[in-house]
C-alpha cells in the first residue's frame, strides 16, 4: 500500500503534458474479456438490406450520420461514371427510409480538388448512443473530405481539406477552407504509410486534450498498390495540423505489406475509444471489424467474428466502409455494400427490423 501511495503521489507532480507525450510508455493492451463485451454491444447480426441506391449510372459510398432536431441525415459520397466524387445529403425519421436532398459539396471549376470531393462529418458527439448531433466550433459545423484534380475512381494522389456550414440539414453548398489542402503528400512531415495518397478521414472533438489538442483526425493513408494504414494528426484549430506519431496506429497486413485498414468512425464507449474500420485483402474479401484504446493512441484489434461481412446479393462482392450508430437500444451500423445492386449504402442492425421495411414513413 506505501508504495502505491508514493507512485499515486509521484505521479500528481508530473506535468500534465508529459502524459500526452508521443514517446510516452504505451497504454496496456486491452483485454480480451473488454473487448468481447465491446463485440456484444456493437454486433449487428440482422441484415436489413440496401436503404439508399443512386441515380442513374451513379455510384454511392462511405454513409455518415448525425440527428438535428429529432430528424436523421446522411452525408455520403456519390460518382457517376466514374468521373470522380461529390457530396450528398439525404435525411430520414427512422433510420430506415431515405429521402434524398442534393449536392452539398460539388465539383468546382478549378483547383485542388477541381475532380474529387468526398465528405466526411466531423465532430459529430462521439459519445456511444447518446445524442448522435454536430458540435460546433467557431459558430460553424464542419467536415472533412478527400480532394484530388483528376478524373477517375479515387486518381492518386489525394488530400485532405475541410469544409464547414451553418445549415447542415439543407442541401446547400459547403464552403472550403482557403488553407486547403490541409494535409497533403508533399508536406515534411508525411509518414511511410501515406507517401502516395491519403484517403477517408474521421475528426473527433476530444474536449480531455488527451493528446495536448482538442481535434484528433483518424486518417488512412497508401504505402503502394493495395496497402494503406490509419494514422491520425491533431490541430488546435481545425486549420493546422501536425501528424502525430512516427507511423500508423491501426495496421493489417504487415506480413505481406498489402490489404487495407481504412474509413475509421471514432466513437466514447465510457472510459473505452472504440474504432470501427474496414479491413480488405488482408484476409479475403472487404468486411468491418473494430479497435479499442484508452488513449488514442495505442489501440487494441478485434480478432473475432466480423461486424459486417459478405452474406447477400446485393453485397455479395464487398461489405465495408461503416458508420455505427447506436438509438433506442438498437445499433444501426451503415456501410458501402457492393453486389448485383451496384455500389449502394446497406444496413445491419442489432435487433431485427425487416417488419418496418413494410411501413416506410417520411420526415
Amino acid at each position: 500500500m506505501k508504495t502505491k501511495t508514493l507512485l499515486l503521489a509521484a505521479s500528481l507532480l508530473v506535468p500534465s503534458f508529459t502524459l500526452h507525450a508521443e514517446n510516452a510508455t504505451p497504454a496496456p493492451a486491452i483485454s480480451q474479456e473488454r473487448m468481447q463485451q465491446v463485440y456484444e454491444e456493437v454486433k449487428t447480426p440482422y441484415k436489413y438490406g440496401v436503404v439508399l441506391r443512386g441515380e442513374a449510372d451513379q455510384l454511392v459510398d462511405s454513409p455518415s450520420i448525425f440527428r438535428k432536431d429529432g430528424v436523421w441525415y446522411m452525408v455520403y459520397i456519390a460518382s457517376t461514371k466514374d468521373v470522380g466524387y461529390e457530396t450528398c445529403l439525404a435525411r430520414s425519421s427512422d433510420l430506415l427510409n431515405w429521402e434524398k436532398l442534393g449536392k452539398i459539396l460539388s465539383f468546382p471549376a478549378e483547383g485542388w480538388d477541381r475532380w474529387q470531393r468526398a465528405g466526411y462529418l466531423a465532430l459529430v458527439d462521439p459519445a456511444w448512443g447518446v445524442s448522435n448531433e454536430l458540435e460546433t466550433y467557431d459558430g460553424k459545423y464542419w467536415m472533412s473530405y478527400l480532394g484530388g484534380e483528376h478524373k477517375g475512381y479515387e486518381t492518386d494522389p489525394l488530400a485532405i481539406g475541410l469544409a464547414w456550414t451553418k445549415t447542415p440539414t439543407e442541401a446547400r453548398e459547403w464552403t472550403p477552407l482557403a488553407e486547403n489542402p490541409v494535409l497533403h503528400r508533399d508536406q515534411p512531415d508525411v509518414r511511410p504509410f501515406e507517401k502516395v495518397t491519403l484517403y477517408k478521414s474521421n475528426i473527433i472533438w476530444d474536449k480531455a486534450k488527451t493528446l495536448g489538442s482538442p481535434f484528433v483526425m483518424f486518417y488512412n493513408g497508401k504505402i503502394k498498390g493495395a496497402y494503406e494504414k490509419i494514422g491520425m494528426a491533431v490541430s488546435d484549430d481545425l486549420v493546422k495540423w501536425k501528424r502525430y506519431g512516427a507511423d500508423s496506429v491501426v495496421a493489417n497486413g504487415e506480413d505481406k505489406q498489402s490489404g487495407i485498414t481504412g474509413d475509421p468512425q471514432v466513437v466514447k464507449m465510457g472510459d473505452l475509444w472504440v474504432m470501427f474500420y474496414f479491413g480488405a485483402f488482408w484476409r479475403p474479401g472487404a468486411f468491418d471489424t473494430f479497435a479499442c484504446s484508452t488513449d488514442l493512441v495505442n489501440w487494441t484489434k478485434w480478432t473475432g467474428p466480423d461486424l459486417v461481412h459478405s452474406s447477400e446479393p446485393w453485397d455479395r462482392q464487398f461489405a465495408h466502409k461503416p458508420w455505427v450508430v447506436k438509438h433506442e437500444g438498437v445499433v444501426y451500423h451503415f456501410y458501402c455494400a457492393v453486389g448485383d445492386q451496384g455500389r449502394v449504402i446497406g444496413l445491419a442492425t442489432s435487433k431485427d427490423l425487416k417488419s418496418k421495411a413494410q411501413t416506410p414513413s417520411k420526415p
